[in-house]
């Protein structure tokens, strides 16, 4: 039908388009830009030319992880071992 429906209250309107500007000429993919973990959710395409097709694709947006912080434990002395640690939250 040649619209998005974005959903109830999920903000992307501004960041949700057509990759091809005319769906009609057989590709309805849409871009989602600037991905939020608030994506997250089922998105369903719906084609309807003679019959309906419905296709459902699960996205998963995972948060980028924080810079870890790093440290050795004990003495670095030539020669000998140490233990490296790392963290990130």
């Amino acid at each position: 039908d040649h619209h998005v429906n974005y959903g109830s209250g999920s903000g992307l309107q501004d960041r949700v388009a057509f990759v091809q500007n005319d769906p009609s000429q057989y590709d309805a993919s849409i871009r989602l830009a600037d991905l939020q973990v608030s994506d997250t959710g089922t998105y369903q395409c719906r084609v309807k030319k003679n019959t309906v097709a419905v296709h459902e694709v699960i996205v998963t947006v995972e948060e980028k992880p924080a810079p870890p912080q790093c440290w050795a434990e004990g003495e670095v002395i030539e020669g000998s071992s140490v233990v490296l640690r790392c963290y990130s939250q």
